[in-house]
């Protein structure tokens, strides 16, 4: 009997985007014509890690993804996440609509 950990079962569309991340990585690190074996060295992480992102494996930790990109120069990248929050902006709008002034306090 396996022991499934917390983060191995997600969603079937968590784990496209997954391979796509994964796939985008690969294609960073073939562009710069760099080996697993190279970029594992650069980001301190054993070449298996490497290969289990590029396949978009949702068991290796951020910060592992953080030092590739780093390794890739691409660390920059990861500001980009959640940056237009169209849902959290229409959210806090809608609150803003109802909003009233404080009262003055003499």
């Amino acid at each position: 009997m396996t022991k499934n950990t917390m983060g191995t079962n997600l969603p079937r569309k968590l784990e496209q985007k997954m391979e796509v991340v994964g796939e985008q990585i690969k294609l960073a690190r073939l562009r710069r014509n760099l080996s697993i074996a190279q970029v594992a060295e650069r980001a301190t992480c054993s070449p298996l890690t490497i290969s289990r992102i590029e396949k978009g494996a949702p068991t290796v930790a951020i910060g592992i993804y953080l030092r590739v990109l780093y390794a890739l120069q691409l660390d920059d990248d990861i500001l980009l996440l959640a940056q237009e929050d169209k849902l959290g902006k229409s959210l806090q709008d809608l609150h803003l609509k109802n909003r009233e002034r404080a009262s003055k306090k003499e």
